[in-house]
């Protein structure tokens, strides 16, 4: 925390001295790669066009200042929010002129053209305002003249119209959340710049006008904080979000109070502080909500989506009606017709309901100002009832003639002819809507038009709303998605008829004519078994609003399949398959990555195109031979090796392969004159060996069938001809120059060659002995490698070799003087005696790495016989280049350079997790004595040696050197195996180091790019460096000339550092850093180790200044000073206030979004993660901005995401897989062909300038926006954009790896869908989307929630519906009085539906099946079900339930805090019961107390297949909930374990806790704050809780009955006196605990005696009843079946009613009873666990079911040594 003001001193410092953050144009003479760009300097100088512009009074306004200086100066706009600005336009102004086709003509100038294109897209928001109000626009158009004085003034002014916005928005904070507030400060602050500028008098005063504010942060004073502490104290009101949204006004609520003309009347300007608008004026006289009032209630799901409502109830009433007549076809029977017709009086009734909702949820919108809108609800209800009434009165008529006549007259035909006519009026409105879907440019076009005309004829059907119009696609998407939901409507309807409703038809009918039936117990309603119908029919109903998600699911999958089958997903799904296609991916990759010449004609680029997609698809499909341009080409050979050795170089940084695997992937540099692509060795592998048993075989063939064997495998060639050059090239090499034996050994090598240019090779050459001459040569390379070179072996293997190829390799052996003859024998030595080179042998050093490493790769080429398909052995790294290999062949535009490219940001927020994981931390053990680093160890067991081997090389001797000397790359090593902030920085590095040696690619000469073959030495780089780590080892020199020799790195000169700079920028927003650093906290210490080691990153924080009583915040932007070895502060703007008015994550991301650069920017979340080879693509995703999908450019890039926690564990794999077919197969469905992709993954790139002056990248109204990512891609289709999914590119993602973790994060999710269910972006998507769009957006977000609700639902209709058909006789009067099966029948088809929930298994399964092949992803379901994958799933929709529906009902969303870390320590049995007491476990023992009295009382009980076959799936859910969390806890059925944590819990329950005592603690602290929600729920949510609370008192109402003391009587007294039992044993309880407060301490005699009287009376009294009345034993038993239910509705109705019995003494009774169940339920759901933990052998299988192999072993091991440790 500071405690003064920071001096503002950046003006005073000299130009060299300023601190800069991207680039210094603040001195064109400082040296800086950025500033040798013309466009930079360019668009610099156009800034500094001040000329004539009148200077601002008071203040010296220097040579050096520009155009936005003087705003500043004229506005009052902060110095650093002026400088960041500058930095914003010119960086964007520069980047945007580079890209310019054609060029400009003069590049020193900036282009008009640029400019122009920039104001209107940063300002299309501002003129559809303008234009929306009916305001004229205050932005100008330039006059258009081609005098260049003319020219000059235009571009200034567009420069002041584009910088005064920036200047705004940059200094707005939270406002920026409200852009049409930014609209209307805008609006009138041009006007008044316009005033200025065109030299207008002050009317008051006579002098030239002036701004009515400036000065000292005058802007933000007179304007930010004016309407920020509006919105505080609206916040202030809100009680922490606790109160009723309707209750106080939301971001979006004042920022739709400037969606009308009223806000420009009463606000004026400059502000009027007095305005009702402000928080100046008391609450009862301040404007209330605006636009939409948020209401919590369930009928909000209906009343946004009332269409889809209204489709599926008039089909289930058609659907009855033509079921229950006995015809085939309505058409058949004229009844039925005009039966059918009752439709319309539902649809007319169904409105009714509509406009009744309306005025009910949104009456508080109405003012004096808003008149219009109670005309608009009061019209909507009379209509609505009046069609009603018509419907109704003349559908009467028609039946009143046809009784009347006896028959179809002609005059009741009339009748139905008329209510025809009346139902085209109805529908007439729809028709409208049905053309206008048709044809949707015409209706975009209408709704754009901001016509007071379009405005009278829509205002019945919409309000008049800012967003929302235009949103229809094209005809092409329209066909698409339209097809899609006829198919899957049609599927659903088809089986719903057939299925569900018409089966039900004939047990209806039976049940409702059973006469004379006798019920168990005292029937309210008579016996017409209307109620028994209607609990047969509940879940069926149930099971038909929801299956249309199944259906929706099913044919998603199928149709998302289809369509990555099509993009060329999964073409190469490992490195099999990538060595197949090697030879193509060379190709593939400068087709997609090397950036061509743009063409300038429209005819060249349609040709372009159409050779593009003819060359992929000869890539793709092998056609023709790509690889053999590359090997007539050096550089391009090199270029590719270049980027794919960088790849396996950096896949050895992350320590995911080793370095012999790093040898056998790398594509070496061309040396040793090789004539052939020196291919990866575990491509070659075994194709030598290969060749050679082709050439023994075919010793006799001729040379060319021979070569053609051999070539036609493309890798065997190469390493046929690589080995032979390179055997020459060492042969020659280790032999001194000059001698006798060299010469002879150049003209053995002249002959071999001459003979293979003749093609004799077979002819001269004795083929057998080529086994023979490869053993020698085996031998002399193994000598080569040996450290000791032993001389005379090498020369004995040489003389060998020479003695084999001279004598025995040709087919005609000659002579020694023929030898002497032809040059191959040595004139001065006896050839026969003497040996050759015994002085003529000259090895090269040891330093020489480059000869040696080509030594092994040449005795790997010719000893190899693996066909290596385990290379690389790590699963990561195959699946990482398979992706990456696969990605090229797909579909992707095409790269432009670097310099050509859209410039993005990285923006991250991050607050207070973990940065990089302590030793401390690592080496911390749980109770089983794991630690963190061992459970890393055993998990990434490769890795860990691939690490250990590193540090070898890098100087540690053993693993505890690691301890000492390494710790922090140690720290490193596990925190890039976590969920870090080091870890997703890394990555996002990676962006930065591709740019940069793409850059160096760009622009590299011929001889550049083959300095790449070239070793020079240069100072030692560490190993983490700048570009893709974070550390400062010192490799050696060995491992550092390897890196130079395949790498880029050692290439670069110095200026792609600019390009870089300028294209890339990555923010951390670590909002809590000031305070971090205040405090000494370590997390400060490694976020600045990680600016330190990172060039390009930036942190962005909230600095808090204490001024005596005041405090005031900054938003501070820091980097670190590379020169100054130091952090500097780059800028600090200062806001208005606190910066945490909403939700903390997108008001974290808001205030960094300011220090962002470039036209796109991408959110990454602080759990992922990115690869060096995707980052290679981004300039080609980025590229996807130019292109048009369907009717608009897209402006949010959705991108894949690949989760990287899938081997932690089981659950991490479970969630990992269900997560990665939503995030690609799911998203993909969405974007195309069903066009509602919103934002759900973070990795998605959006449109900065179209996002920024539209409300920014998320929402942050506090609770309603919880879930504030989705709302962006709400926001962006409202307001016109088009969000698109991109595959060829992915993103690490990590995800929740524990129950615990994986639960609560599913709440959070749940809850913000809740509250989505609320909000008006919902709403007005569910009315402005056209029919089949808004089905889509339903069903992908709220819906599936929803549904997944509703089949909760249907369990327990379905089993309170058998319970009461069982309990009150029905069923045993049905079944003996039919023979059919029809009713059972029914049940078991509503079972299967219920089971159809398997089906979403589907979309994980295809997914699978796209990209690992079918047979994998069959192996893998079959393994996460045998690992119970199922258990965890139907677990996790019992979270979802739980949550969503108490969110809707009752409010209470909040973001918890999952936390990243890893998931080895076994969880207490009180923190599961906490967590999971009133989610699940309840819930399963009131379903399984159900089964149990049914399966007692029924009589289709008795059979047990029947019993079975109907409650298998409730009773698979009841186990689910109960075993879930302690199967899935390590060690969870450890029975020592097991004994301790019950000793817990019962110390837990019994805790009394106090006043700060917390949840974890006392039993009653976590009992108080489960009500939480109660309190703020409203007066329906506690009304709607007690209704469903009165279920537990059907147990005792249906029980009493059939107890024998009852015998058999049906009257109400029974049920009465149960009751008066009730009040009886409450009153016993009371006694007690009275008895206990008032003498269990001081009087303890007088308390046991009050106790045993209290026993002895209790025991006579039943043992009297036992004699003198019909009452058994077992009736007691089957009493607390009845009494235990009754109790917990009790219990449940008083929580509701805790503001009434608070202050009585029957709030302390509730207490106490409550514990008490608490107690039972926590008996019963630790019963299972503790038989199964006193099972033999069911830890260890848990163990394995939950971790995989390795760790299971890893921990039983280190159990048995902590045992011997503890002996």
């Amino acid at each position: 925390m500071r405690r003064q003001r920071p001096s503002v001193a950046t003006t005073a410092a000299s130009p060299s001295l300023e601190v800069y953050n991207i680039i210094p144009i603040h001195d064109f003479l400082t040296e800086h790669p950025s500033l040798r760009y013309p466009e930079v300097r360019a668009a610099a100088a156009a800034l500094r066009i001040v000329g004539d512009l009148p200077k601002p009074p008071f203040v010296d306004f220097t040579t050096r200042m520009d155009l936005m200086d003087w705003l500043g100066l004229l506005f009052g706009f902060q110095i650093d929010n002026v400088r960041n600005q500058r930095e914003n336009l010119v960086l964007h102004l520069a980047n945007c002129q580079m890209r310019l086709q054609p060029p400009p003509l003069h590049p020193d100038g900036l282009d008009p053209t640029v400019l122009r294109r920039f104001r209107k897209k940063l300002l299309r928001n501002y003129t559809n305002w303008c234009s929306f109000l009916g305001v004229r626009c205050h932005v100008t158009s330039p006059t258009q003249s081609r005098r260049q004085t003319n020219v000059v003034l235009n571009l200034r002014r567009e420069l002041l119209y584009v910088a005064l916005y920036l200047l705004i928005w940059g200094e707005s904070a939270n406002l920026r959340f409200m852009p049409e507030c930014l609209c209307y400060i805008f609006h009138h602050m041009a006007m008044e710049l316009n005033k200025v500028l065109d030299g207008e008098f002050d009317d008051m005063t006579g002098m030239p006008y002036w701004p009515s504010f400036s000065g000292d942060c005058a802007f933000l004073k007179s304007v930010v904080m004016p309407i920020y502490k509006t919105v505080k104290t609206e916040v202030e009101s809100s009680n922490n979000g606790t109160k009723p949204h309707s209750a106080w006004r939301n971001y979006d609520d004042i920022n739709e109070y400037f969606w009308s003309k009223r806000a420009l009347k009463s606000l004026k300007w400059p502000l009027d502080y007095s305005s009702n608008f402000f928080d100046t004026t008391p609450k009862s006289s301040r404007v209330g909500k605006t636009g939409f009032v948020e209401q919590r209630s369930f009928w909000n799901v209906y009343r946004s989506f009332d269409r889809l409502w209204i489709l599926l109830l008039l089909y289930l009433q058609a659907a009855i009606i033509v079921a229950t007549s006995d015809v085939q076809f309505p058409w058949q029977d004229r009844d039925v017709e005009v039966a059918l017709l009752t439709v319309f009086i539902s649809w007319a009734g169904l409105r009714l309901l509509q406009s009744v909702l309306d005025a009910s949820t949104q009456y508080s919108l109405v003012s004096k100002e808003t008149v219009w809108l109670f005309i608009r609800l009061i019209l909507k209800f009379v209509v609505a009832v009046a069609w009603t009434v018509l419907f109704s009165v003349f559908y009467a008529r028609i039946w009143s003639q046809k009784n009347k006549d006896g028959r179809w007259s002609d005059a009741a035909n009339d009748r139905i002819i008329v209510f025809l006519k009346l139902v085209f009026v109805y529908v007439m409105p729809e028709l409208l809507a049905l053309v206008l879907f048709i044809v949707p440019w015409v209706r975009n076009w209408i709704e754009e038009l901001n016509l007071g005309v379009v405005y009278f004829l829509t205002w019945w059907f919409y309000s008049k709303t800012f967003v929302g119009r235009g949103m229809r696609e094209g005809l092409v998407d329209n066909f698409k998605y339209t097809v899609f939901w006829i198919v899957v409507l049609a599927s659903k309807f088809i089986f719903s008829y057939y299925l569900q409703i018409k089966p039900l038809i004939a047990p209806t009918r039976a049940l409702l004519n059973l006469k004379n039936a006798t019920y168990n117990w005292h029937e309210f309603f008579g016996s017409t078994h209307r109620i028994a119908v209607g609990m047969l029919w509940l879940p069926v109903i149930l099971v038909y609003l929801m299956d249309l998600q199944i259906w929706y699911s099913i044919y998603s999958s199928l149709v998302g399949a289809t369509i990555g089958l099509f993009s060329h997903l999964g073409e190469i799904r490992n490195i099999d398959q990538l060595r197949l296609r090697f030879q193509f991916f060379s190709s593939a990759m400068q087709f997609n990555l090397k950036p061509e010449e743009h063409l300038l004609s429209p005819k060249a680029t349609m040709l372009k195109k159409a050779r593009d997609a003819i060359h992929r698809l000869k890539l793709r499909y092998g056609i023709g031979q790509p690889f053999n341009k590359i090997e007539s080409s050096q550089v391009e050979a090199t270029w590719f090796a270049l980027i794919w050795n960088e790849i396996i170089l950096t896949f050895r940084e992350e320590d995911l392969i080793s370095d012999r695997e790093v040898e056998l992937l790398e594509l070496p540099p061309n040396c040793w004159n090789i004539r052939v692509i020196r291919w990866p060795c575990f491509l070659l592998c075994n194709e030598l060996l290969l060749a050679l048993s082709q050439a023994n075989e075919l010793c006799d063939a001729p040379d060319r069938w021979l070569w053609s064997k051999i070539c036609s495998s493309e890798y065997r060639r190469c390493a046929v001809i690589e080995a032979f050059d390179s055997i020459k090239y060492v042969i020659l090499k280790i032999v001194k120059n000059g001698t006798e034996e060299e010469s002879i050994l150049n003209r053995l090598f002249m002959e071999i060659d001459e003979n293979m240019e003749n093609e004799k090779i077979t002819d001269v050459y004795k083929l057998t002995v080529l086994l023979r001459i490869h053993e020698k040569l085996i031998s002399l390379l193994e000598r080569l490698m040996d450290p000791e070179k032993k001389v005379f072996r090498i020369v004995n293997l040489l003389q060998a070799l020479y003695e084999l190829c001279a004598w025995e390799f040709p087919r005609i052996r000659r002579s020694t003087p023929q030898l002497r003859q032809l040059g191959l024998a040595p004139i001065s030595l006896d050839a026969g005696t003497e040996l050759l080179f015994v002085n003529a042998i000259n090895l090269p050093p040891l330093g020489d790495v480059v000869f040696y490493k080509q030594i092994r790769r040449v005795h790997t080429i010719l000893t190899s016989r693996d066909p290596m398909h385990n290379v690389p052995k790590n699963l990561e790294a195959r699946e990482r280049l398979a992706f990456f290999s696969n990605s090229l062949f797909m579909n992707m535009p095409q790269a432009p350079s670097v310099e050509k490219m859209m410039a993005f940001s990285v923006l991250t927020p991050y607050y207070d997790e973990e940065v990089m994981y302590r030793q401390e931390m690592l080496r911390a053990e749980n109770e089983d004595g794991i630690s963190t680093l061992f459970y890393l160890q055993r998990i990434y067991e490769d890795e860990w040696v691939n690490f250990v081997e590193r540090m070898r090389r890098e100087g540690a001797e053993n693993e505890n050197d690691i301890w000492s000397k390494k710790v922090r790359d140690l720290r490193l090593w596990a925190s890039y195996r976590g969920q870090t902030l080091s870890r997703t920085v890394r990555g996002m590095m990676y962006y930065y180091s591709a740019l940069k040696k793409l850059a160096f690619l760009d622009s590299a000469s011929e001889m550049d790019i083959r300095m790449g073959t070239q070793i020079a030495p240069e100072q030692p780089r560490s190993y983490y460096t700048n570009d893709g780590g974070d550390n400062t080892l010192q490799p050696t020199p060995s491992q550092e000339i390897s890196r130079m020799a395949s790498g880029i790195t050692h290439l670069l000169k110095g200026s792609e550092y600019g390009s870089a700079m300028m294209k890339f920028t990555y923010v951390v927003a670590c909002q809590v850093y000031g305070q971090h650093k205040a405090r000494g906290d370590h997390r400060a210490e490694e976020i600045l180790f990680l600016m330190k080691n990172h060039e390009a990153l930036r942190i962005a924080y909230i600095d808090e200044v204490i001024l005596g009583r005041e405090v005031e915040y900054y938003s501070v932007l820091v980097k670190f000073d590379q020169q100054l070895q130091r952090e500097v502060e780059v800028y600090r703007i200062r806001l208005p206030g606190p910066l945490k008015l909403g939700e903390g994550k997108p008001e974290n991301q808001n205030h960094a979004l300011i220090f962002t650069r470039g036209d796109a920017i991408q959110t990454i979340d602080m759990n992922q993660d990115n690869h060096f080879e995707e980052a290679l693509k981004m300039r080609n995703l980025l590229e996807s901005f130019k292109t048009t999908y369907g009717i608009r450019k897209p402006t949010i890039l959705g991108v894949r995401e690949k989760v990287f926690t899938g081997s932690v564990s089981s659950l991490a794999w479970f969630m990992s897989a269900q997560e990665t077919s939503f995030v690609t197969l799911g998203q993909r469905v969405l974007a195309n062909p069903l066009k509602v992709r919103m934002h759900y993954g973070h990795p998605d790139v959006f449109d900065r300038f179209w996002f920024l002056p539209r409300g920014g990248i998320s929402k942050a109204s506090r609770v309603i926006n919880i879930s504030e990512d989705i709302f962006a891609g709400f926001n962006c289709t409202l307001r016109g954009g088009n969000v698109t999914h991109h595959e060829y590119i992915q993103v690490g993602k990590g995800r929740d790896v524990g129950l615990n973790q994986i639960s609560m994060f599913e709440a959070k999710v749940a809850s913000g869908n809740g509250e989505q269910a609320l909000s008006r972006d919902v709403y007005r998507l569910g009315h402005r989307l056209d029919f089949f769009r808004m089905l889509s957006f339903f069903y992908t977000t709220i819906g599936y929630y929803f549904n997944t609700m509703l089949i909760i639902f249907t369990v327990y209709a379905f089993l309170w519906g058998r319970l009461y058909l069982a309990l009150s006789g029905v069923e045993k009067i049905a079944k003996d009085r039919s023979n059919s099966n029809e009713a059972l029948a029914a049940i078991l088809n509503q079972q299967f539906i219920i089971q159809l929930g398997l089906f979403t298994a589907l979309p994980m399964i295809l997914e699978n099946s796209l990209e690992r092949g079918f047979l994998p992803a069959i192996w893998d379901f079959i393994t996460m079900q045998l690992q119970l994958a199922s258990f965890f799933y139907t677990f996790s929709m019992g979270t979802r339930t739980h949550y969503f529906g108490r969110t809707i009902l009752h409010g209470g969303a909040k973001y918890r805090a999952t936390g990243r870390g890893f998931v080895v320590e076994h969880k207490k049995f009180s923190e599961n019961y906490r967590l999971y007491a009133r989610t699940h476990f309840i819930k399963a023992i009131e379903l399984a107390i159900i089964l149990l009295v049914y399966a007692a009382y029924s009589p289709l009980a008795k059979s047990s297949l029947v019993y079975i076959l109907m409650t298998i799936s409730s009773w698979f859910l009841i186990t689910s909930w109960i075993i879930s969390p302690f199967l899935f806890n390590p060690s969870g059925f450890d029975w020592l374990k097991t004994v301790y944590d019950f000793d817990d819990f019962i110390a837990w329950l019994w805790s009394r806790g106090g006043l700060f005592t917390k949840a974890d603690q006392s039993w009653f602290t976590w009992w108080n704050e489960e009500q939480e929600h109660l309190k703020t729920t409203g007066v329906w949510g506690k009304l709607l809780e007690i209704i469903l609370d009165l279920r537990f008192f059907f147990f005792q109402y249906s029980i009493v009955y059939h107890l024998r003391i009852a015998e058999k009587r049906t009257s109400i007294g029974v049920y009465l006196i149960s009751w008066g039992c009730i009040i009886g044993i409450a009153a016993i309880y009371i006694t007690t605990i009275y008895a206990q407060k008032k003498y269990s301490v001081k009087e303890h005699i007088k308390y046991r005696f009050i106790q045993f009287l209290v026993i002895v009376l209790t025991v006579l009294v039943v043992v009297l009843m036992l004699q003198f009345t019909k009452l058994t034993v077992v009736d007691l038993l089957i009493s607390l079946l009845a009494f235990v239910p009754t109790g917990w509705g009790l219990i449940s109705i008083a929580q509701v009613l805790k503001p009434f019995l608070l202050s009585t003494v029957v709030w302390d009774t509730v207490i106490s009873v409550a514990r008490l169940y608490d107690l039972f339920f926590g008996l019963i759901v630790m019963a299972p666990v503790a038989l199964l933990s006193w099972l033999p052998g069911f830890q260890n299988m848990q163990t394995r079911i939950l971790f995989n192999e390795a760790f299971s072993r890893g921990l039983q091991i280190s159990i048995i040594l902590a045992g011997k440790k503890n002996t």
